[in-house]
């Protein structure tokens, strides 16, 4: 059995009520997305709410955040998650589909790491997709929702499969929404990128591609994904 818990430097994240587990997208999002200046924090899907611990960490200190999650156990658990953190008072998780969340306040920041959508990869485990999503979401049905939570000058950053990104970034322009910033992740030396991080924005700008290589072997990871998480990860 795998270990039911991940320890962070400043937090501890279990995971065994999860279908998602602790994982590399899930620290990369949290690790690279841009909280400055941002008072209001929106993370889609949060599973065991590792990226809404990640963000709260170093976030304002009076930055509020708030997780959704559709599956009732990991909902359950991420909130055990959050009690046992340094930032109990700042993160409310909500157990909601988030097709149907509403919010009268409009978020500076969304974020999300999507598990599984209909129109993208097959997810290689059924089962871990069944019990993440009850209702399937695409990526139009995510776009349209964070269209209308986002502020005016808010950022959204997911990370989504490579080869899907050129869709997404389709999909988000004719909602305007545009691609800011996008991170290439490449887990081995000479390997292509399977995952990518984008940042889109309402204000149309020229986007910043850049790109990170996170292991030169097996566990030996490079300089930059060491620079981008030591806050995180016990042994950086």
């Amino acid at each position: 059995m795998s270990n039911p818990y991940f320890q962070f430097k400043q937090f501890t994240v279990w995971h065994d009520q999860c279908a998602m587990k602790v994982g590399t997208d899930g620290v990369l999002l949290g690790a690279w997305t841009s909280v400055e200046g941002a008072r209001w924090i929106l993370d889609i899907g949060t599973g065991t709410g590792l990226v809404a611990l990640m963000l709260a960490q170093r976030s304002m200190p009076d930055a509020k955040i708030v997780a959704l999650e559709i599956d009732e156990a990991a909902a359950g658990q991420a909130r055990e998650n959050v009690v046992r953190s340094p930032w109990r008072e700042r993160v409310e998780v909500v157990h909601t589909d988030f097709k149907k969340y509403r919010s009268s306040d409009k978020f500076d920041v969304i974020v999300s790491n999507p598990p599984y959508f209909v129109d993208s990869l097959e997810c290689p485990d059924r089962q871990r997709a069944v019990a993440r999503h009850n209702d399937s979401l695409t990526y139009d049905d995510l776009l349209e929702g964070v269209c209308e939570l986002l502020a005016d000058d808010g950022l959204f950053t997911v990370v989504i499969p490579s080869d899907v990104a050129g869709r997404v970034k389709e999909i988000a322009s004719a909602k305007r929404l545009y691609a800011v910033r996008q991170l290439h992740v490449i887990t081995k030396p000479g390997g292509v990128s399977k995952r990518t991080l984008i940042t889109f924005s309402f204000t149309a700008q020229e986007c910043v591609v850049e790109e990170l290589l996170t292991e030169l072997a097996r566990h030996q990871y490079s300089n930059e994904y060491i620079a981008l998480t030591r806050e995180y990860y016990l042994n950086m």
